[in-house]
């Protein structure tokens, strides 16, 4: 079994930060800090950006949103400092944060660092190649469920994240709201987009309940054990963390867990090898879930095709970014056909009345 810990590459141009600024604010503000800065940059990711700081002796990593950022709702830095902060008393597997910096003299949007957990992250197998055995990947799976269950069994109200959200109508709202966010990045006529839309409006489903969700859970937002590949050390990427219905943080991970027998479309977008033999299928990970937490998942069809259909919106503002000029990364260049692709998964599901 061939893996490889999660490492940094060179800065992509045009997201370079400002070394002596940041040197300075850091060696103010965190102890025993000293020594020259070096600047590397986590690859993976489209939304905000992740950037290895290397401080003496220190290694830590820096959270800033994407340069171009027009929704800045969706790239608070304040907020997802308070999370991590929050939840770190009853949480085992979140990053310690550090320090948060909200003075854009620094290096021109508010950013956090936090403690560095080293370990390994399955991504894309574009990506990465696997050499793992289906006993591990079965295991994986299942821990990926219990995680997850786990994380909406937190009492949220105890870890002072009770004003964190607005659950009240909260499905209503996350549907209309994806809605508006596509219609203002829209760059290009899809649609099985606005067909999508108007299914899931008219689809609403009654409230599962109110837990805290993540909103972004899966595997490349996952650390790994190196000795142990089936055992998850810490959960990334906290900026979409709310209160609101956990079945639609269960659809959520279910948009991005491609099966090998998926159609093309969705294949762009595996976030893991979580088509290979041995793994979970979306119907078990459903199963799992449903006994691990006792909830009825019965409804689960409306949950998965929000997830493909947010997933699809996220994609089209990344690809907005682009359009406009604000990033140049190569990897946003045909963005927009997968905007299209997902829409059309999505709208399959939604007719076929199955997730398969």
């Amino acid at each position: 079994m061939s893996i490889h810990l999660d490492q940094p590459a060179d800065v992509r141009e045009g997201e370079q930060l400002d070394t002596d600024k940041l040197g300075g604010y850091l060696r103010t503000h965190l102890p025993d800090a000293s020594g020259p800065l070096v600047v590397e940059q986590f690859p993976s990711g489209f939304s905000n950006l992740t950037y290895l700081l290397k401080l003496g002796d220190q290694e830590l990593v820096l959270r800033r949103p994407p340069f171009g950022n027009r929704v800045k709702s969706a790239h608070d830095m304040g907020r997802e400092f308070r999370v991590l902060s929050q939840l770190s008393g009853v949480y085992d597997l979140v990053p310690q944060p550090l320090v948060y910096c909200e003075d854009e003299a620094v290096l021109g949007a508010p950013f956090y660092v936090m403690q560095r957990c080293q370990g390994v992250i399955l991504r894309s197998p574009k990506q990465q190649k696997y050499d793992l055995d289906a006993a591990t990947l079965r295991g994986l799976g299942e821990s990926f469920v219990d995680n997850l269950a786990a994380l909406h069994a937190i009492d949220f109200a105890a870890a002072g994240l009770g004003d964190l959200g607005k659950p009240e109508g909260f499905i209503e709202r996350q549907v209309a709201g994806w809605t508006k966010r596509y219609q203002q990045a829209r760059t290009d006529d899809f649609p099985e987009m606005e067909n999508i839309a108007g299914w899931l409006a008219e689809h609403l489903p009654p409230s599962s309940g109110v837990s805290l969700i993540h909103n972004d859970f899966k595997f490349d937002n996952l650390v790994l054990d190196p000795q142990d590949l089936t055992k998850i050390i810490a959960v990334l990427d906290w900026e979409m963390c709310t209160l609101g219905d956990p079945l639609l943080d269960l659809g959520v991970s279910l948009s991005y867990w491609v099966q090998e027998d998926d159609e093309p479309a969705l294949k762009a977008f595996i976030a893991g090898p979580t088509n290979l033999p041995g793994n979970l299928t979306r119907r078990e990970i459903v199963r799992r879930y449903e006994e691990v937490t006792g909830r009825d998942t019965s409804g689960i069809l409306f949950h998965y095709c929000f997830g493909l259909f947010k997933l699809a919106v996220i994609v089209q503002q990344i690809y907005f970014r682009y359009a406009e000029g604000h990033t140049r990364d190569p990897r946003f260049a045909g963005l927009n056909r997968a905007v299209e692709s997902l829409g059309v998964a999505a709208l399959h599901v939604a007719d076929r009345g199955e997730m398969i």
